[in-house]
């Protein structure tokens, strides 16, 4: 392999990382939003947290967060 074409995929590799972190950032503010109507509605941090499979600190967390711009 040539030090070009090396190069080439590196930039490659850093442009699937920038999609995967834009990817991350709205599957986040997605479950952010639903957990935040589920809480509207009453359903309690505990089951919101079993059906996420996240702990009860990890939900209240994303229930802080402000939404990222």
């Amino acid at each position: 392999m040539s030090a070009e074409k090396a190069i080439q995929r590196i930039h490659l590799a850093v442009e699937g990382r920038e999609r995967a972190a834009e990817a991350r950032r709205a599957a986040t503010e997605e479950l952010r939003q639903a957990l935040r109507e589920a809480q509207k509605e009453g359903v309690a941090i505990t089951r919101i947290a079993s059906e996420a499979g996240l702990s009860r600190q990890a939900v209240c967390a994303l229930l802080s967060e402000q939404p990222s711009p």
